[in-house]
Formats: structure tokens, sequence, C-alpha cells
């Protein structure tokens, strides 16, 4: 049997996520012009929420990072008047490097088949 709060935490999650992106888009800052909202975790009391993003290059983070923590303000007053929570969750932004650690990964597991590879077609 699942368990009906976490059930309800995902999709506080996904709407809030769901809301920041679309109001991230509107907003004028060139800061975020490349920013993506991977992923929202809030809290159970709804007081606050861990909101993750990533941008399309690594050189942006900080910048994008400045960005979100100016538009914090104007983003929860949005998030409040669109999603009807008994809290409107405080945001704090952090890059989630989980991308990149992936990438990171995967071009390892390329190294190691290549080198792999390579021994296969080596005379004995």
């Amino acid at each position: 049997m699942s368990n009906p709060s976490y059930s309800r935490m995902l999709r506080v999650n996904s709407l809030i996520k769901q809301v920041l992106a679309e109001a991230i888009e509107d907003l004028k800052d060139p800061r975020l012009g490349m920013v993506t909202i991977t992923g929202v975790d809030t809290q159970k009391n709804l007081r606050s929420a861990v909101v993750y993003f990533d941008t399309l290059n690594q050189e942006d983070v900080e910048s994008a990072l400045e960005g979100l923590k100016a538009a914090a303000p104007r983003l929860r007053h949005l998030l409040g008047n669109q999603v009807h929570l008994k809290y409107t969750p405080s945001l704090d932004f952090r890059h989630d490097s989980s991308v990149t650690g992936g990438e990171y990964i995967d071009e390892l597991l390329r190294s190691i088949s290549d080198n792999t590879e390579g021994r296969e077609n080596e005379p004995d």
C-alpha cells in the first residue's frame, strides 16, 4: 500500500517545478536564459523548497544562481498566486550537478569500453 503523503508531496513538487519553469521563461533577466529546473524537494511542512537547476553552459552556473536568488521573491509571489497551498514555500536554489556527473561517468565508461575493444583486437 502506498503512502498517500508521499504521493501528495510528489504532486506538490511536480506542480511547483512546472510553475517555476514557466515563470522563469517569462522573466527578462539575461542570466536566466538557459536555466532549466530539474527538480524540487519541498519540506513536508511546506515552509521551504529546494529548487534544483542546471544551465546549458557550466560557466553560467554562478550568474544563473545570482539571477535566481534575485528573482526568488517574485517567483515565490507567482507561485503563491498559482499554487494554492497552506503555505507558500521559501525557495532555495541549488545547482543540480547530477547531469554533469552523469556525463563524466558516461565518458569514463566509453573510455573503458574503447580500451577493452583495443585489447581484444591485439594479437596474442
